[in-house]
């Protein structure tokens, strides 16, 4: 089992529910069932990528608004939504709130294990590029004021000279920092700065 990993199923249909689950598991994924939208919110979900198998039409919460809500928490994880009623203008709109798949029921076990791994993909590049963004920001939160000062000089591509001069300080002062400033965010070029720094905005 891959335990990083997390499939998530929510529907009211207990049938369902086992059957997915017991298909999932078949292609050695690790899965968790709810019966419904409210019973998935009052847990908390510890796996980093995961990706959400979800019922359109369930009691007290649909489908759609457990889709809401995750995004109101900014749980962004990708959703597969399944429905045994041909309701089109639904699937528009769990498409547009940023649904990945939309299968009607009956579907065949391939189409979903397919969507699976394509959602489950996608968790794992989102996680990766909030994982970068983290690091990027706990560097950034290293630097000392005048290193953040300096750095957007270098952002701009100042020279050293016009650096010193706008912070009234020594050239040789400006190179410490710009040096301290490469070695905190972990970059060899300006460029690779700049590139790091705009992911920041």
């Amino acid at each position: 089992m891959q335990h990083d990993q997390m499939v998530y199923v929510v529907d009211d249909d207990l049938s369902i529910r086992e059957a997915l689950s017991s298909l999932i598991r078949s292609v050695g994924l690790a899965v968790e069932t709810y019966a419904s939208a409210l019973e998935f919110l009052a847990k908390q979900h510890k796996s980093k990528v995961a990706c959400l198998i979800l019922d359109i039409r369930m009691p007290e919460l649909n489908g759609l608004e457990l889709q809401s809500k995750l995004i109101e928490l900014g749980q962004n994880l990708p959703i597969i939504f399944i429905t045994g009623h041909g309701d089109i203008p639904m699937a528009v709109r769990a498409m547009k709130q940023g649904a990945l798949e939309f299968l009607p029921k009956p579907f065949r076990d391939e189409d979903l294990l397919a969507a699976i791994h394509t959602a489950l993909d996608k968790a794992r590049q989102t996680y990766a590029q909030q994982h970068e963004l983290d690091d990027i920001r706990r560097r950034y939160g290293s630097l000392t004021l005048r290193e953040k000062e300096v750095l957007v000089y270098m952002v701009k591509g100042s020279l050293n000279k016009q650096t010193a001069a706008e912070l009234g300080v020594s050239e040789m002062t400006v190179k410490v920092h710009r040096h301290n400033v490469m070695q905190k965010m972990g970059v060899n070029s300006v460029p690779d700065l700049v590139r790091m720094v705009e992911r920041l905005k």
